[in-house]
């Protein structure tokens, strides 16, 4: 089987099977075309997967270091690699994973910003939902606060998934896994509220029934998202970051300090294993540090 169309074959297997995300897709396409055209180039066109061996993912590794890309990008293309070839194995479709013993870059994990409790409180109060936009945007920051959702899992929302009885949200996450997750009282009375509002902005048109929409109707999109919510976080926080994953970050941070524990906000952020999480107690932790070095005298 010749390169190009294991290519094709893996690609459909992420979309069809694994429902990986668009960008997820887009992502191991990117790193796979520049993979065979880097191997094309320098031996053969169509060139046969049985032929590829560890060194000519190292050279590809050594390429990409060559071109001065960032720990992030590499780290992505070469897991996207190993997955590749992990799928051949699995499928018989080669003898041996040429890519077993390559290792994946690690990169150090930034910490989160996250907006400080009275930071969070002042914002909320600062929204007076007197009409259909500050009304939305109240019950956008109000989720996302309170649930920890994605932006884009909070967009894709529809008037179906919404119980205010049940306490709780339906949401599809990363790879279209679903997951139930608690929604707090203030959140669910700022939706509700909106909900009213809603209807002005839906004019009788509904088209998608999501939650949040525009001026015009139609569904909010993260773009959007991110101008209302930087624009408002700008006025309340120094926070460096000011995006709606922001809010995300803040829900995690607050519990962990309130005594949450980890496996249970895991769950709720829809991670898929607990390291994911585990940059949130970093913060908790140099809190704690901060807080010693102000107030120990021997500090």
């Amino acid at each position: 089987m010749n390169l190009s169309f294991a290519i094709e074959k893996f690609l459909g297997y992420c979309k069809e099977q694994r429902k990986f995300s668009r960008q997820t897709v887009i992502t191991y396409e990117t790193a796979l075309m520049q993979f065979r055209n880097l191997l094309e180039t320098e031996l053969e066109e169509g060139i046969e997967i049985q032929k590829i061996t560890s060194q000519h993912i190292k050279r590809f590794i050594s390429f990409l270091h060559h071109n001065q890309m960032s720990k992030k990008t590499l780290k992505a293309r070469t897991s996207a690699i190993k997955s590749f070839f992990k799928f051949l194995y699995k499928n018989d479709l080669v003898a041996t994973d040429p890519s077993y013993l390559i290792s994946t870059p690690k990169i150090e994990k930034n910490i989160p910003s996250f907006l400080l409790p009275s930071e969070i409180k002042n914002l909320l109060e600062s929204i007076k939902p007197e009409d259909p936009i500050s009304s939305r945007n109240l019950a956008l920051i109000e989720l996302l606060y309170s649930s920890g959702l994605r932006i884009s899992e909070a967009l894709n929302l529809t008037i179906n998934n919404f119980n205010p009885y049940s306490q709780t949200l339906r949401v599809i996450g990363k790879g279209n896994k679903v997951r139930i997750v608690p929604i707090g009282k203030k959140a669910i009375e700022a939706i509700t509220k909106y909900l009213e509002f809603r209807k002005e902005l839906a004019r009788g048109k509904e088209h998608s029934g999501k939650i949040f929409l525009t001026k015009s109707g139609k569904p909010l999109k993260p773009s959007e998202s991110y101008r209302i919510i930087h624009s408002l976080l700008t006025k309340f926080s120094d926070a460096p970051q000011k995006s709606p994953h922001v809010l995300r970050h803040t829900f995690a941070t607050h519990l962990l300090d309130k005594g949450a524990d980890i496996q249970s906000v895991s769950e709720m952020l829809g991670h898929s294993s607990l390291s994911s999480t585990q940059i949130y107690t970093h913060v908790s932790v140099q809190k704690l540090k901060d807080a010693y070095k102000k107030a120990h005298p021997k500090a």
